[in-house]
């Protein structure tokens, strides 16, 4: 695997990790906001690691005609870039609280790393994957398993990845996944690769932690660190 050179800092940074487990979308929405709102540059980059209950998101510049047939499941607007997505139970969605400019990364450097941390996870376990110039996320042939969406907001980003390891894909036939047309979608599960979530979350953390050459600080659900 190889590392952006934009994506390479002078020296590890530390980066708290919180396991928020189950949660609403909207409600964590609400908190990486504002938590991005109140940082200034003392305060620690964070990533944030759940599942979600069964969520449609659209994205700033979504269009309605992607959203096909949402049927009972809720709809929000986000405000990261991209179209619309999935998310739900047995997909690991991350979202990346980095203060890009104290890390030296440049946006394009942020997506390269995030591509390449869940390329590498796969990897892992046999399964050839790859970006797409076109269309951000991670492909597994002509089958999408990896999503990014992203914004910055004075030199801070957040929101991040979804990840689909052991998950009910039926959803994303009520959708053009991403604002793409007639794609398919897959998951680790299907592939040979993880099916549990907690092994999978590790997987994940440690790709994330080498791609952006970051220390892991362990926090509990209080925001205290974890013994």
């Amino acid at each position: 695997m190889s590392t952006p050179a934009s994506s390479t800092p002078a020296s590890c940074r530390t980066v708290s990790v919180l396991d928020l487990g189950r949660t609403r979308y909207r409600d964590v929405f609400d908190e990486m906001r504002a938590f991005t709102d109140s940082r200034d540059e003392r305060t620690e980059d964070q990533l944030w690691l759940t599942e979600h209950e069964p969520v449609f998101t659209q994205g700033q510049a979504g269009k309605p005609e992607h959203l096909l047939a949402p049927g009972d499941i809720e709809v929000v607007q986000s405000d990261r870039g991209g179209q619309v997505t999935y998310h739900g139970p047995g997909q690991i969605v991350g979202y990346l609280l980095f203060d890009l400019r104290r890390m030296g990364l440049t946006v394009r450097g942020l997506v390269s790393g995030i591509e390449n941390a869940m390329i590498a996870l796969l990897a892992d376990h046999h399964i050839e994957a790859a970006p797409r110039a076109d269309a951000p996320g991670v492909y597994v042939g002509d089958a999408k398993i990896g999503s990014l969406g992203l914004r910055v907001r004075r030199g801070c980003c957040y929101h991040g990845l979804a990840l689909n390891v052991n998950m009910d894909l039926e959803p994303f036939s009520r959708i053009n996944p991403c604002g793409l047309l007639d794609i398919a979608v897959t998951q680790t599960a299907d592939l040979g690769g993880p099916t549990d979530m907690l092994s999978a979350k590790e997987e994940l953390l440690g790709c994330l932690a080498s791609v952006f050459h970051l220390e892991l600080r362990r926090l509990d659900n209080r925001g205290s660190s974890a013994a």
